[in-house]
């Protein structure tokens, strides 16, 4: 479950509750009763760091390396495709 941050607007009292995504917003401040306390938007709390799934199979899209050229320049060899 998630943890949402809130903040009245009336007396400043702020608190992290533990709620289910499909619970209704809070309204009521537990500090003074009224019904200004409101959700913040705030950062996520983690951070990826290291070498991880992105860096070493995503990050870059590597391109396949050219066929080496014609050893005889004259398309001629055994790995050449005649042209």
């Amino acid at each position: 479950m998630p943890i949402y941050e809130y903040r009245c607007d009336s007396c400043g009292f702020q608190k992290e509750h533990l709620q289910k995504m499909s619970d209704a917003t809070l309204t009521t401040c537990p500090e003074c009763g009224k019904e200004t306390y409101s959700k913040l938007l705030s950062a996520a709390g983690f951070q990826l760091k290291g070498s991880g799934w992105y860096a070493t199979d995503f990050k870059g899209s590597q391109q396949k390396s050219a066929p080496p050229p014609c050893q005889t320049g004259e398309g001629s060899c055994s790995s050449c495709v005649a042209s």
